[in-house]
């Protein structure tokens, strides 16, 4: 009777063990296919964002030859700045991944030289066209910061997500890295706008 009494105590502890085990495992697999997804989901929000500020840019890049034409028949002693400001969207036009964040700030760049010289020829800056095309200009890099803003918030979200334990060992197996903030480049850029009365 002891004997069936410590057999069947013994069999009650091994399912317990056995039970505590298998819910262990469907938790794991729970947690683990919830961590996949939210990586995935975190993923395809900073690849939305980006696309986003493609189509920024390409509202800019088409923007750039009107508004560079406009300056030309005003300027055309200018067109060492006129052949940069070109050359600096083709540039940004045709950079992909880290090159394009790097060739954006250029271009971003090359265009307040481009204003800058709207202030140098007050005929220019009188001229409706110039106004209109600038005003557009400004409304598209407003929309540009915005989606940049954007961007960098969903990247900070996703590398905090791959750099987290457990969670980096998820990412790891996903082959995630971690990606770039679109910041500026030049220490000019970060400088306090000089504003003069």
């Amino acid at each position: 009777m002891a004997n069936l009494l410590l057999l069947s105590t013994g069999a009650i502890v091994g399912i317990v063990i056995a039970a505590v085990v298998v819910v262990l495992l469907i938790a794991l697999v729970i947690w683990y296919i919830s961590c996949y997804n939210g990586l995935v989901a975190m993923r395809n929000r900073v690849e939305e964002a980006w696309a986003t500020i493609d189509v920024q840019l390409k509202k800019r890049y088409d923007l750039i030859p009107n508004l560079v034409s406009t300056v030309k028949g005003y300027a055309k002693h200018e067109s060492e700045t006129l052949e940069r400001v070109i050359a600096a969207r083709n540039l940004a036009m045709t950079a992909t991944g880290d090159a394009k964040m790097a060739a954006e700030n250029a271009l971003s760049g090359t265009l307040k030289s481009l204003f800058a010289l709207g202030e140098a020829y007050p005929d220019l800056k009188a001229n409706s066209n110039f106004i209109d095309l600038q005003r557009q200009l400004q409304k598209v890099e407003e929309e540009l910061a915005s989606a940049r803003k954007y961007y960098n918030g969903a990247v900070k979200a996703i590398n905090t997500k791959i750099e987290s334990f457990p969670s980096n060992i998820v990412a790891r197996n996903m082959k995630l890295e971690k990606r770039k903030y679109f910041e500026l480049e030049s220490a000019e850029e970060r400088q306090n706008v000089k504003v003069e009365f």
